[in-house]
């Protein structure tokens, strides 16, 4: 009977270990007996704490944490590379920001990571919003790889003062790489601190899905941009253009040109270009002339590669006649034929077996003193071969040019 009063007093005594890691602070609990009963040898005792100003300080303590980067000023002994990257930086620039940038391009995991490194920048430098652009700036003119982790390390700082361009910049910069998800991280951390998505950053967004072939994406987020309720501007609408042209959707790229049309709203010749290069490239001639006539509607001068592009489409469609037109208009308008026109005419008239118009054509070009370059002559010999009249046609010119020549002789 005793033993078993030993192992229940001891058993009832099992949480003092507990009660030994809680530091009191006067008044800081109060032990309470529930129930204490005396009248056989076995008793139970219950403490009910009620506490407040509790310290817990169980056996780990808690420290300041050590900063986990030591900042050691570079010295000579670094590679060659890394010494000829120090000496290109701006001599205009800050000592912080020097300081900063020789840390970057020498940074090894030895050393500690980039998060480390910019923590120890800012606790030791003190930065401020103009140094962060500064550093930021000569990353990304020097194409360096940790450019982008720079920028967005930098976005939870408050002397970055971060803004809404900043993760534009960003998702741009993700956008360029290819890494969509990247790109999508960020916007969600934009969302999450309380920007509002304005139509520049949702433009980059299409811009990168547009690159990437996501076109239900680009759509997705176009008609987004739409709901701001903001007018809409070229490079909202060109990227979206493009969107349609890389997935081949020519049509639906054409309706949005129209809908800018409407609004007085002039895409960048760029777009003109790439949509005008997929008719011609398909041989869609109809199609190539109604944007060879929107460029000029848009009051772009149309130059001697979208007039090839033209004449290119008419080859491809079988229409030497439209494609010599086209030739002469764009001498007409005062632009000097380039050997690609000039080729593309002469490939036109083989297409259809036309010797005669070619032959006219050279002579037209030797009497306005174009000179055939060097694709052009390829299509001819070419031609002439497979025809085996080389020598002919050669005879014939040369009679033309020594006609010509005299006729210049002034009578005596």
């Amino acid at each position: 009977m005793a033993l078993c009063h030993c192992n229940m007093l001891s058993s009832s005594y099992s949480i003092s270990p507990k009660i030994n890691h809680i530091k009191v602070t006067k008044p800081s609990f109060f032990p309470v007996q529930e129930r204490v009963r005396w009248g056989c040898r076995r008793f139970r005792f219950v403490q009910v704490f009620a506490v407040t100003n509790v310290e817990e300080i169980e056996k780990t303590e808690v420290k300041e944490e050590k900063p986990r980067f030591r900042w050691i000023e570079i010295g000579p002994n670094i590679t060659e590379e890394q010494k000829q990257a120090i000496s290109q930086l701006p001599l205009k620039m800050t000592r912080r920001c020097i300081a900063m940038l020789k840390q970057i391009i020498c940074l090894c995991p030895e050393k500690g990571n980039l998060s480390d490194l910019l923590a120890a920048w800012v606790r030791i430098m003190k930065p401020r919003r103009a140094d962060w652009l500064a550093v930021l700036k000569e990353l990304k003119t020097k194409e360096h790889p940790l450019y982008i982790q720079v920028a967005e390390l930098a976005l939870q700082y408050e002397s970055f003062e971060a803004n809404i361009r900043d993760y534009t910049k960003i998702i741009h910069g993700y956008g360029k790489l290819n890494q969509i998800q990247g790109a999508e991280n960020t916007l969600a951390a934009m969302k999450r601190r309380g920007f509002i998505c304005d139509q520049v950053t949702l433009t980059a967004m299409v811009d990168m899905y547009s690159k990437a072939g996501n076109l239900k994406r680009a759509e997705e987020t176009f008609e987004e941009m739409k709901l701001l309720g903001q007018p809409l501007d070229k490079r909202s609408y060109g990227s979206m253009i493009m969107s349609y042209i890389r997935a081949g959707m020519t049509e639906r790229g054409e309706i949005l040109l129209r809908e800018m049309d409407a609004q007085q709203i002039y895409a960048g010749s760029e777009v003109y270009k790439a949509l005008l290069r997929v008719y011609s490239m398909n041989g869609d001639s109809e199609g190539a002339q109604r944007v060879f006539e929107a460029i000029q509607f848009a009051g772009i001068s149309p130059d001697a590669r979208l007039c090839a592009l033209l004449i290119n489409a008419y080859l491809m469609a079988g229409e030497s006649q439209k494609a010599y037109i086209a030739f002469k208009n764009m001498r007409k308008a005062g632009l000097q034929p380039s050997d690609k026109c000039v080729a593309l005419v002469l490939a036109a008239f083989e297409k259809e077996n036309k010797l005669n118009m070619a032959l006219n054509f050279l002579i037209d070009l030797e009497r306005n003193g174009n000179v055939v370059g060097k694709e052009a002559s390829a299509i001819l010999a070419g031609w002439f071969k497979r025809l085996g009249v080389v020598e002919e046609v050669e005879s014939v010119l040369r009679g033309y040019a020594t006609r010509e020549s005299y006729s210049k002789i002034p009578a005596s």
